[in-house]
């Protein structure tokens, strides 16, 4: 056969590779036909080693986390594209004669959009070169219903709220305002209906660092504090961005700006960064303030960033990954950070926070620009499409216009033609452009875990594996 697959067991160092049996080959290899034939393949929970034979023997050897990403890769290194755009005719076996193996110069530019844009994220921003060694080594992330550390696995969630009880309610506290109609904006949006993913990630990271440093079981209220001026940054920038887009609707009832008018808007999103800048003021560290009111200024520079766009497509890419870290993963990293700096002097582990949540954040991004197209309104909270709505250019329409180059000239206009936003959508829906950013989002998340693993084993450290997961799971 052309392709010999393997189950790769996860063992201790030295431990060998054992094949997997007879009727597992059969079934992996059938898929693999099944991907030459452009059939569904199935995902299941099993890394793969793939070994690629030629006449001189074995050319290669990679290790994925799924049956789908050893079989895209398999076929890139054969020449024929994963998943081919809707309509397009159907690439053959290489070397094939006739009118199944003839491959157009369309079609070639479409084989490789992941493996041609990898090489542009060195240019977004620091240490963000460790994506493109994935090819080389995938970390397996397993969902399992005990964890490392040998304790019984608990929902990352719920573990994260037993430190954020009354949440809300120590918001809206430090929200105490004597004008009702201020007070009644500034406290719209914590109403507890919101994810709450920011708080979460900051509490679990604050008692995996404790844990980490001196096995402490105990929560520093200045850590979750941080939780609650991470929230309140987040809801700020929410209500600010609704004004900047003219939203109508956030997590399913009417935005800020449309109860009350953009200007008290703008005023409501001032009023709760003001009262979050007295509460970090109140924590007395110089260097959590700093990490935080840095997160301030990346929010304004990722606006503005999303204001403009890119002609050349390789800048265009970082261009998007750099308004990404900015406008959503700046936030998670320097507050993780800001927690590490709370509970441990050493800053390794500031770094090891640092990485864990920048990379979960640009993958939280990552997939919501995916749901953008693929989930509907009911479920987001807000209205589908609105990126492209806006003039946004994410990372399904950045990959689709490598298989449409015609959407080159709608990305510089901004999708402001009539016809443009559809057009765009039914472009992005009839390319790969859906499934590799979802890819990227779970090279991002490995990078995260591959970070945090680098901590002592904790239950927190353990949930804080599994919440990037979720990540890539969440459907709004």
């Amino acid at each position: 056969s052309d392709a010999h697959f393997w189950l790769k067991a996860d063992a201790a160092p030295g431990g060998s590779e054992q094949p997997e049996s007879r009727s597992e080959r059969e079934t992996a290899l059938r898929d693999w036909r099944g991907a030459r034939c452009h059939r569904a393949l199935p995902v299941p929970s099993f890394r793969l080693r793939v070994r690629a034979w030629g006449r001189g023997g074995a050319t290669a050897g990679r290790d994925f986390q799924t049956r789908t990403m050893a079989t895209r890769w398999w076929c890139w290194r054969r020449g024929c594209s994963w998943r081919p755009a809707a309509g397009r005719p159907r690439p053959g076996r290489p070397g094939c004669a006739g009118p199944l193996g003839t491959r157009a110069a369309s079609d070639t530019r479409a084989q490789m959009p992941y493996f041609s844009l990898l090489k542009t994220l060195t240019s977004a921003f620091p240490n963000v070169h460790s994506i493109s060694q994935f090819h080389q080594r995938t970390p397996a992330v397993c969902c399992c219903s005990q964890t490392q550390s040998g304790e019984k696995y608990t929902d990352p969630f719920k573990l994260g709220w037993r430190d954020l009880k009354g949440l809300y309610e120590d918001i809206r506290k430090e929200l105490c305002i004597s004008t009702k109609e201020l007070k009644d904006m500034s406290e719209y949006y914590f109403d507890g209906k919101g994810k709450a993913f920011r708080p979460v990630v900051v509490v679990l990271m604050a008692r995996a660092c404790n844990i980490h440093y001196n096995n402490s079981r105990d929560m520093q209220a200045n850590q979750r504090a941080i939780a609650l001026i991470t929230e309140m940054i987040h809801t700020a920038s929410l209500v600010h961005d609704d004004v900047i887009d003219d939203a109508s609707s956030r997590r399913g009832k009417h935005t800020v700006n449309k109860v009350w008018g953009e200007q008290k808007a703008v005023l409501a999103g001032d009023l709760i960064l003001s009262v979050a800048s007295i509460a970090l003021a109140r924590i007395g560290n110089t260097a959590v303030t700093s990490l935080l009111t840095q997160v301030i200024e990346d929010l304004v520079r990722g606006e503005f960033l999303q204001l403009g766009s890119k002609e050349n497509e390789n800048e265009r890419f970082a261009h998007y990954l750099e308004k990404t870290f900015k406008k959503t993963a700046s936030l998670i990293a320097h507050s993780c950070k800001a927690v590490s700096v709370l509970g441990c002097p050493d800053p390794v582990v500031h770094e090891i926070a640092y990485q864990y949540g920048k990379n979960v954040g640009i993958a939280f991004q990552l997939i919501d620009d995916v749901l953008d197209f693929t989930s509907c309104s009911l479920q987001m909270g807000k209205p589908t499409s609105a990126d492209l709505k806006l003039g946004l250019a994410t990372g399904p329409v950045l990959f689709a216009c490598q298989q449409f180059p015609e959407m080159n000239a709608m990305i510089m206009r901004r999708f402001s033609l009539p016809g443009d936003v559809d057009r765009a959508r039914q472009y992005v829906l009839q390319s790969d452009g859906v499934q590799q950013t979802t890819y990227l989002a779970q090279r991002y998340c490995h990078e995260a875990v591959r970070e945090i693993r680098k901590l002592r084993p904790s239950t927190e450290r353990d949930a804080l594996i599994q919440l990037s997961e979720s990540v890539l799971t969440r459907d709004k």
